[in-house]
């Protein structure tokens, strides 16, 4: 089992492989399975490969919360593992503090924002509604020079080891961010 099956696996993420793919084109997909009241699995990302996780990310990731401590610091560094970042990619921020727009990159790298919990969605982007209306809708950070940034709301990582079921749900959130900064 390579690497990056053991975090898809401790996600709770199914990895698959197209059978209609020629053995050499073949690639392996990711599906994450959602349980709903008809049960219907739902198909969400695109193949991985490790040549080519640094182009995947190409912009910044900002995460906001309480910084993840035990299992919850594990579960998050498989999470930046998985997303293929490095170092330079992504940091931990804290959404009490203030954001100084002198630490936008100013090369127009584009950016986009994680919010773990209801709280930390609140606090950053002004909405009074809770994490289940928040979720699945790209919000954006209401400071100061930091406007036009996306925030995409999402669970608290404890949470998610408690109810590993949402972790599928949390999966669908990482895509929206990844999408959201494709896009940028």
């Amino acid at each position: 089992m390579s690497t990056n099956s053991a975090f898809l696996k401790e996600m709770g993420i199914t990895e698959w492989t197209s059978r209609d793919a020629a053995p050499e084109q073949a690639h392996v997909m990711v599906a994450a399975e959602v349980t709903t009241q008809q049960a219907d699995p739902i198909a969400t990302a695109a193949p991985v490969a490790p040549e080519t996780r640094e182009r995947i990310s190409s912009g910044i990731w900002w995460f906001f919360g309480n910084k993840p401590q035990g299992d919850a610091e594990v579960l998050f560094q498989n999470i930046i593992r998985v997303l293929g970042l490095t170092p330079q990619e992504w940091s931990w921020k804290n959404p009490a503090d203030k954001l100084n727009p002198e630490l936008l990159p100013q090369d127009g790298t584009p950016i986009v924002a994680l919010a773990f919990g209801g709280p930390a969605a609140q606090k950053l982007s002004g909405e009074r509604d809770a994490l289940p209306e928040l979720r699945e809708t790209v919000l954006a950070i209401n400071a100061d020079g930091a406007e036009d940034l996306p925030l995409i709301a999402t669970f608290e990582l404890n949470q998610l080891i408690a109810r590993p079921k949402d972790k599928a749900l949390f999966w669908q959130d990482l895509l929206l961010a990844k999408s959201v900064l494709q896009n940028i």
